[in-house]
């Protein structure tokens, strides 16, 4: 029972959505510097290239970029046939795309609540079913077969900032993993959320810029997340570490879910 066993990825094939920056360019990251096979998707294809390139360098896995608009039915139904044109299994399934919008209550855009409930959960059903075909072949050819979404604690506790949808948005993700871990873990895949704290992204670039001592307040670790947070759990649940364990919501805040009970 050795430790690099128990988080081995090595060889798997994993896409992971927004990887081209922030949590999943973190994400991607720790699977590339463990030998994986990593796909990272997002509709700025420049900076997935780009970060394609530095992490397939860095080694020992690749790292590969593709082009789509993860907001879009229709992009999605096209990525994941490039995929399968590329991969005949796919191990590792990280939904990690997602968008934030900040507002007054009374001033909040319908628009804009649409917008990030469309990315945040809608698409994400969508990529997961469309994915389900390569999932199943990995879970035939080798047992693993993996779903990770990213998930957030403001859609555990509701958050000081007014972000109606990213909330909502992010609780209903966290339910639908639970669903979904119901419906799959009898086929053998796992389904499982991580309910990430304040980490160094472009989504909450300007939050921390402006509230990082507040914010820094209410997380009893006393920092912001690292690469090497969010990866490491990633690994967990990828690995044969983490077989058994689906349907999971699982904290990486830096203790902020617990701040109100010290």
């Amino acid at each position: 029972m050795q430790a690099a066993q128990l988080f081995d990825v090595k060889d798997k094939v994993v896409l992971v959505t927004g990887g081209g920056r922030g949590i999943g360019e973190m994400i991607a990251e720790g699977y590339v510097s463990n030998g994986a096979k990593v796909y990272i998707a997002s509709r700025d294809i420049k900076a997935c290239e780009a970060t394609a390139q530095r992490l397939s360098k860095q080694g020992p896995g690749k790292c590969f970029a593709l082009a789509a608009d993860l907001s879009k039915y229709e992009d999605i139904v096209k990525l994941i046939g490039e995929l399968s044109k590329k991969e005949e299994t796919l191990n590792v399934l990280v939904n990690n795309s997602g968008a934030n919008w900040g507002a007054p209550l009374d001033e909040y855009p319908d628009a804009a609540f649409q917008k990030v409930m469309n990315l945040n959960i809608n698409r994400v059903f969508t990529i997961t079913q469309k994915a389900l075909p390569l999932l199943r072949a990995a879970q035939k050819k080798d047992g693993v077969a993996r779903i990770i979404n990213i998930g957030s604690v403001n859609g555990v506790d509701p958050p000081a900032l007014e972000t109606y949808a990213y909330s909502s948005s992010k609780a209903a993700l966290h339910h639908l993993s639970r669903v979904l871990a119901s419906r799959l873990g009898p086929e053998g895949i796992t389904v499982n959320t991580l309910a990430c704290g304040p980490f160094q992204s472009k989504m909450m670039k300007e939050t921390l810029e402006k509230n990082k001592d507040s914010i820094l307040q209410g997380v009893p670790l006393g920092r912001i997340g690292s690469p090497e947070d969010v990866a490491g759990v990633c690994l967990f649940l990828s690995g044969r570490a983490g077989a058994y364990t689906t349907g999971a919501t699982i904290p990486v805040d830096g203790g902020s879910l617990v701040k109100a009970k010290l």
